[in-house]
């Protein structure tokens, strides 16, 4: 069985051999190995070496599966789906926090995949047998609109304006501390930390990413903001806040944690922490998102309200804080 998998932004950088294994878990990583020396798994219709790093728009080409090994599959799962437009080509969902996009290394359930499997038998294939329809994705904790795509065509059409920079995102979010101007650009490039897989870290040898951002609201010891990203790499946004010392509020990986609180006078301590606990996820929301519709050209706009957790904290701020 041929199998094509294009790679997009969110595996950018990985090792070859180690993204398969996450790809196919009945293959060990020495049988993957192996199949790549054997050119039986090339990149762009090319032999690589086991430890190729994965670049986006690279295209991996398996000619044939090896004996015993299966195409995972997924178990459609009975997950509900706030659905803001669908047609025959698209779906456009509003994501609630907390929600992973899609199975990956001990998420093997309960993902929006699963979800979008129990809803709908058509789901465009071209990002792998691990997720059907999913174009790009959000952080599990990031709530808001997100694309998935119904056909092949619609996949390859969005994808490509993902890529060209021709995809519009407006998100909003909660920062620690007052900015020093209302509205700016944060232009730092982003790699991946060596230390830990997971996290990003402004690096001048990584990638480009650009941010621009708007000030909505000061409330003291916070700030309200709009971002538009105008590249997509991993955790971006929240990486630039990190940098320019306004971490997303309860963005734990990214030092916008309780031990910002330090130093205020304790009951306002005491009143910010328990709001945020309360809030309990990172406080960044992906609010309006516009693109040119696949079938018919026609720039496309969705846009989705704050959620209620958001929504309360920010009500909190503008009354105690304002």
């Amino acid at each position: 069985m041929n199998i094509n998998k294009l790679v997009y932004s969110d595996d950018d950088q990985k090792r070859l051999d180690h993204y398969l294994v996450t790809i196919f878990p009945d293959l060990s990583r020495s049988r993957i190995q192996k199949m790549i020396k054997n050119m039986i798994i090339m990149v762009n219709n090319s032999g690589v070496k086991t430890g190729y790093r994965l670049q986006n728009s690279d295209v991996i080409t398996i000619e044939q599966m090896e004996d015993g090994a299966d195409i995972p599959e997924i178990i459609p799962e009975k997950i509900p789906l706030e659905i803001v437009y669908e047609d025959d080509s698209i779906l456009i969902i509003n994501k609630p926090s907390g929600l992973i996009v899609h199975p990956g290394t001990g998420q093997s359930s309960g993902t929006l995949v699963h979800g979008l499997k129990y809803h709908y038998n058509e789901l465009s294939t071209v990002n792998g047998p691990l997720r059907p329809g999913i174009v790009h994705r959000l952080d599990q904790e990031t709530s808001g609109l997100i694309v998935t795509a119904k056909t092949n065509k619609a996949h390859r059409i969005i994808a490509d304006q993902f890529q060209n920079r021709l995809v519009s995102k407006t998100y909003v979010g909660l920062t620690w501390g007052e900015w020093k101007k209302n509205e700016g650009v944060i232009n730092a490039a982003i790699s991946r930390s060596k230390k830990d897989p997971t996290s990003y870290h402004v690096d001048a040898r990584g990638k480009s990413a650009e941010t621009h951002y708007k000030v909505l609201n000061f409330f003291r010891y916070m700030s309200f903001l709009e971002f538009y990203p105008k590249t997509g790499r991993t955790h971006q946004i929240r990486v630039h806040c990190q940098h320019v010392h306004h971490p997303i509020v309860h963005d734990m990986k990214y030092k916008g944690g309780f031990n910002r609180t330090k130093g205020f006078l304790p009951e306002v301590q005491k009143d910010l922490k328990e709001m945020v606990k309360q809030l309990g996820r990172h406080a960044l929301h992906a609010k309006k998102i516009s693109f040119s519709h696949p079938e018919t050209g026609k720039i496309v706009k969705f846009e989705t309200e704050l959620p209620a957790d958001m929504q309360a904290l920010l009500d909190h701020l503008k009354q105690h804080y304002g």
